[in-house]
């Protein structure tokens, strides 16, 4: 981000740098190409009013368009200011050719060369004036306005990519401790009974720390960490569950890594061992994951169970509607998801495609 900032202000002053060289080169350049020697009085003015048309510039550009045109939406007194100011600098130009003596100087020197006129005077000059004077205006208020839309846009997707890295966050806490806690126990228990199973559970157990903790810091992680992560979630969820409760579980064979959002199907999952097991009754949840060309799916089905005093995560959960919120952050237009409830049937399901490319 830093970088780009500074990225964008170096193509601002270079854009300005490109500006005022042009306009150097038409005062400067146009006496050039009369083939006369010009007193030195005129490169002062040229300079002067050079100097009043940067000033308009940046006047402005810093205060008129940003305090007036844009903040107050006034165009009547924004087109007043303008108008005043090119006033001011007709006049000072007028001012300044009276001041250097400057028509009489230039009529002698064009007179001196076989010239009843300098070419200047062909031409009402103030008009030249004002259309130079429009012109720096309406560069500088272009420039002006298209950078406040930039600069807006920009702290627009920081604050929206604000607000993800928040709700990220606030996912990462909605993984209850307490499901630490009683996953801790049940591997206790089962250094009773299992050795091995108690350690491979151990072991699943830190790699889902180490993951939640570092591996989803970036934005962004692979897809087969993230089904790793899954896949030990699950796992350790069945050591709590009764035989009463039937998980499958199935995801690619042969998987391409792709850039993902972290813990992005956790939520879905999480929200089936809530509201889909049950420690008496017959239920079962349904979790496959797979992969076709750059597209993800999700597919989670599972019994609904009304006892909610028998949920294994009650309280936990970031919520579905946070989950979409998310999902429109991070997969703008590029992601489908179908949640369906048939209460005659106890069922719920939920698919979710993502397109990666």
């Amino acid at each position: 981000m830093i970088f780009t900032k500074s990225k964008s202000k170096l193509v601002t002053v270079i854009i300005h740098i490109l500006i005022w060289s042009v306009f150097g080169m038409i005062y400067f350049f146009q006496p050039v190409t009369w083939d006369i020697p010009v007193p030195y009085q005129l490169w002062i003015k040229q300079g002067i009013i050079l100097g009043l048309l940067v000033a308009a510039f940046y006047l402005n550009s810093f205060v008129l368009v940003p305090r007036i045109l844009l903040k107050k939406n006034n165009a009547s007194i924004y087109f007043f200011s303008i108008a005043g100011m090119a006033c001011i600098i007709v006049l000072l130009n007028v001012y300044v050719d009276g001041w250097l003596n400057l028509p009489q100087l230039m009529d002698i020197a064009f007179h001196a060369h076989g010239h009843h006129k300098h070419p200047g005077r062909d031409h009402n000059w103030d008009f030249y004036m004002i259309a130079e004077i429009a012109l720096v205006l309406g560069v500088s208020t272009s420039i002006t306005t298209i950078q406040k839309w930039q600069n807006d846009k920009q702290k627009h997707q920081e604050m929206e990519q604000d607000k993800i890295s928040s709700e990220l966050s606030f996912l990462k806490a909605q993984i209850n401790p307490h499901f630490f806690f009683n996953t801790l126990n049940n591997i206790y228990a089962l250094t009773l009974v299992n050795v091995e199973t108690s350690r491979k559970a151990i072991h699943q157990l830190s790699r889902m720390m180490r993951y939640v903790l570092y591996d989803t810091q970036n934005s962004t992680t692979q897809l087969s960490q993230e089904i790793a992560f899954v896949k030990d979630y699950i796992s350790l969820m069945q050591l709590r569950l009764t035989d009463a409760v039937k998980i499958n579980y199935s995801s690619p064979a042969s998987l391409k890594d792709v850039a993902i959002a972290p813990m992005i199907f956790l939520p879905f999952i999480e929200n089936a061992f809530k509201h889909g097991v049950s420690a008496t009754q017959p239920s079962y949840i349904n979790i496959s994951i797979s992969q076709q060309n750059s597209s993800v799916d999700l597919k989670v089905v599972n019994t609904i169970i009304k006892e909610q005093n028998n949920n294994l995560e009650a309280g936990s959960g970031i919520g579905l509607n946070n989950t979409r919120r998310r999902l429109d952050l991070l997969y703008p237009g590029k992601y489908d998801l179908k949640i369906e409830e048939d209460t005659a049937e106890n069922i719920y399901s939920v698919h979710l495609t993502l397109h990666l490319s």
